[in-house]
């Protein structure tokens, strides 16, 4: 099987430092939508795995996180893309739990649930911690340029083997070019 592992905001759509809220907050970054289409076309699945602290500090409810995730969902289906699965990850920096990046929890439970080594699985994110947790549970992590990715890169101290994209799209690109 074939996977992507995609973190969700300054990935696919526009971050905000605070917080994506409401479905009239997400807004897709160009490309990113006809990327996951590319990918899918060419037999990947495509998961999101993603920190959504806003529930936990009362920001948004689950409601309104499945409906920002359902106009993704349909705005990607007018692209001819899907996402598979997303995996979240509710809790704040403080409560310690496994499943907040950069813990592996969230790529534990992929790799469970779609009983595959992630190994060979690129795993794209704009921050730090989204990559940090790609490296330590085995995937391969790539930054890109969009959302925290600047800053990101600017900082230095990316994990061993992490290469660097402008965006999704141009991810995207190697990634199906690595495969052919």
């Amino acid at each position: 099987m074939k996977l992507v592992i995609l973190d969700r905001d300054g990935v696919v759509n526009y971050d905000s430092d605070q917080f994506i809220k409401s479905p009239q907050e997400w807004k897709p970054i160009p490309g990113s939508l006809e990327a996951i289409a590319r990918l899918n076309q060419a037999g990947y699945r495509v998961v999101l795995a993603t920190n959504q602290s806003g529930i936990e500090r009362g920001l948004f409810d689950m409601a309104a996180l499945n409906a920002i995730n359902l106009k993704m969902f349909n705005w990607l289906a007018q692209h001819g893309g899907r996402i598979d699965a997303v995996f979240f990850c509710p809790h704040s920096a403080d409560t310690g739990c496994n499943c907040r990046k950069p813990k592996t929890g969230m790529f534990d439970e992929i790799a469970q649930r779609f009983n595959i080594s992630l190994g060979e699985v690129p795993s794209v994110g704009d921050s730090l911690r989204d990559l940090q947790a790609a490296h330590a549970a085995g995937a391969q992590p790539i930054l890109v340029l969009t959302g925290k990715g600047e800053k990101t890169n600017a900082a230095g101290s990316l994990p061993q083997g992490t290469t660097v994209y402008a965006n999704l799209a141009d991810a995207v690109k190697t990634i199906l070019r690595r495969a052919a």
